[in-house]
């Protein structure tokens, strides 16, 4: 059918966006180990908020965990 084949197309563009912006998170902290907090070509401090973000999950105690493992179990399950 035309709608299945439109919501595959379209879950595939999302799959393919979202491999390359994790490529690109991955690099820019590749970047930002190699050339410092302050490095021109990054767009602020990559590692800083990644690790405030496991922070704050982690502060969240139990709603944290469940939310992360949502998270992981949507990221393995998807197609």
């Amino acid at each position: 059918m035309a709608g299945e084949q439109a919501v595959a197309t379209i879950k595939g563009w999302i799959g393919a966006v979202t491999d390359v912006a994790l490529s690109l998170i991955a690099l820019a902290v590749v970047l930002q180990v190699l050339f410092g907090d302050h490095a021109v070509f990054l767009p602020g401090d990559v590692i800083g908020h990644i690790s405030a973000l496991v922070g704050t999950l982690g502060g969240q105690g139990l709603v944290g965990l469940i939310t992360l493992g949502v998270l992981y179990w949507i990221w393995n399950n998807r197609s």
